[in-house]
């Protein structure tokens, strides 16, 4: 993988709209409250809390019991899911969401912050959180020895993250999108606790079916062959189709705060970043 784009994205640095919570120290605060530092208000006592953070000055004066709530420190894990099913083994497709990847996990390492690197085809491969450069580089190696194979449900993917991380974080799925609409939605609305970015990667000839005639296509991910004819009326309708689950996609993720992209292999790295960074997943430093 060529890692030169990195020095253009040393200007970005990682900026999560919702703070978040996990049991790492690092520079990021989150909406954890409990025993942290720094005092940040007081709420009224609940059945369950704990006794000693009672303020009885307060108590004291208005004779209710008020808890005293404390930000606590907390770094961020960025959870990078990339697709590894065969469909993405199409014309680069998954070279350049290796990339994308990439480049996240190495915004992550810039802001000394964690990231786990996780591959999903028909199972979910999670990948360990880890810190720093070395690690970065060994995980691009792992990248460049994937071959994708087999077929993807991003609802059982879904599934899968969520019983294994219990923390909010900020999670990037990076995919072709191109199963099931109603598949997408649901790892959408299953993922939507976390601060999330959906990223699809098409090839040119994919986002606007650059065939015609008699043509031959083979699923990457069954094998299974299919011999058609590409008129200008079947490309109309596939556009069309194609337009409907992404504006369907975008819909949803509008709806549970989550932000979606499409970039085209041809498109380069660092102007999809820069696009990213347009809509706040990422800013300058």
């Amino acid at each position: 993988m060529d890692t030169e784009f990195f020095k253009e994205l040393e200007r970005f640095a990682l900026l999560v709209k919702k703070r978040v919570s996990t049991a790492y120290s690092g520079g990021r605060k989150s909406l954890r409250f409990g025993h942290g530092i720094s005092p940040v208000g007081y709420r009224e006592d609940r059945k369950g809390d704990d006794f000693k953070l009672v303020d009885w000055k307060v108590y004291g004066r208005t004779e209710k019991l008020y808890i005293r709530e404390h930000e606590e420190e907390r770094s961020l894990v960025v959870h990078i899911l990339l697709d590894a099913s065969g469909s993405m083994g199409y014309a680069g497709k998954f070279a350049y969401a290796s990339r994308l990847a990439a480049g996240f996990a190495y915004l992550a390492t810039l802001e000394n912050e964690k990231y786990a690197l996780s591959l999903f085809c028909k199972k979910f491969y999670p990948g360990e959180p880890k810190r720093g450069r070395r690690n970065l580089f060994q995980s691009i190696e792992e990248l460049d020895r994937i071959s994708p194979q087999g077929g993807a449900n991003l609802k059982l993917i879904a599934d899968q993250f969520e019983a294994m991380i219990r923390t909010t974080s900020l999670v990037v799925v990076i995919s072709d999108f191109l199963g099931k609409t109603e598949e997408v939605l649901s790892s959408i609305y299953r993922l939507s606790r976390h601060d999330l970015v959906m990223i699809q990667v098409l090839a040119p000839e994919e986002a606007e079916l650059r065939f015609g005639g008699d043509v031959k296509f083979v699923d990457l991910e069954t094998r299974q062959p299919l011999i058609t004819r590409i008129t200008e009326g079947e490309r109309k309708e596939y556009l069309q189709k194609m337009a409907e689950h992404n504006d369907r996609i975008a819909a949803a993720s509008r709806q549970v705060g989550a932000e979606f992209f499409r970039f085209r292999t041809d498109q380069l790295i660092f102007e999809a970043f820069s696009e990213m960074l347009s809509r706040a997943v990422i800013w300058k430093t």
